[in-house]
């Protein structure tokens, strides 16, 4: 593993626990190098599958593309790196577990509906911009079936 700091190839593992619900492992490593400290997370590979885009074209999935949309969401919010890998993990593997091929649109609406039970903020930030509001009408009609 390559020393985020030096670029150093020698590495060695310090501790190695188990996170995630015991689904991934993290271990701190050092650079023997410059003795720089740094953490890696290892989990299985849930998600070789494609997703369909809404003009119909296919990419490989990227749970790193998503976890950002979902950080945009959370920004300043009290969520937590343990819950969004959660509710990522539990998302993947629902997907992948009969799916080669899955839409957008699926993943946006499951990904709401995690989103509404983690935090309702992140939640209609997140729906701010999956559904595009074109107007004030349709953000507050979202806002009273959340809380009205």
């Amino acid at each position: 593993m390559r020393c985020p700091k030096c670029k150093n190839i020698e590495t060695r593992v310090i501790d190695s626990r188990l996170t995630d619900e015991d689904k991934a492992i993290r271990r701190r490593r050092e650079c023997e190098k410059c003795a720089h400290r740094f953490t890696t997370f290892e989990r299985p590979e849930f998600a070789s599958f494609i997703v369909i885009k809404n003009d119909g074209t296919r990419e490989p999935y990227d749970r790193d593309k998503l976890e950002q949309g979902i950080w945009r969401a959370c920004t300043k919010r009290p969520v937590t790196q343990e819950q969004i890998a959660s509710l990522i993990n539990g998302l993947e593997e629902g997907w992948a577990a009969n799916k080669k091929e899955i839409s957008t649109a699926r993943i946006g609406n499951e990904l709401m509906q995690e989103l509404k039970k983690l935090d309702e903020i992140a939640y209609i930030r997140f729906a701010s911009v999956y559904k595009k509001f074109r107007d004030i009408e349709e953000f507050k009609s979202e806002l009273d079936k959340l809380f009205g």
